[in-house]
């Protein structure tokens, strides 16, 4: 797979017919290696290893409904009290991170209004701090640290 900007962890990886998998801690299962899935994995154990976020208010592929429309957010980090919090996209490596992203998780946040947005393809790593109040974002230099939310 792909050497990232990111810490490495001890993944599991194993065989199921002709595809690889890698084991998903938050949902407790085998999931099908993408590049973009390698990517989720080692954002979230850098999120819990390295920056504190409780493993218990994550959660990978969240389906949000818009109308009959069905929507998939990558990882969102919920509060103590069970509200999304932070919204996080992910893109595979080898796709550059472009307005498009930001318009798809822009369109999660229509829906779940949260106070941080992340993207990341592994490589580069993006986030917004939301100001509702003014109507603006801001972009920070770094993932913030849990503590610091």
């Amino acid at each position: 797979m792909f050497r990232l900007n990111l810490p490495p962890y001890p993944i599991k990886i194993t065989n199921k017919g002709n595809k690889q998998m890698i084991f998903d801690f938050l949902r407790r299962k085998y999931v099908t290696l993408t590049p973009e899935e390698w990517v989720r994995q080692h954002f979230v154990h850098f999120l819990i290893e390295q920056k504190g976020y409780p493993k218990g208010l994550l959660g990978n592929e969240i389906e949000l409904r818009l109308g009959e429309k069905r929507l998939r957010c990558d990882s969102i980090l919920y509060n103590k009290v069970a509200m999304p919090q932070m919204i996080i996209e992910y893109k595979a490596p080898t796709i550059k991170i472009q307005q498009k992203t930001f318009d798809q998780i822009s369109v999660y946040n229509l829906l779940l209004k949260v106070d941080y947005l992340i993207v990341s393809n592994g490589l580069q790593h993006y986030c917004c701090k939301m100001d509702y109040l003014n109507q603006k974002y801001y972009f920070l230099e770094d993932i913030p640290d849990y503590q610091n939310l």
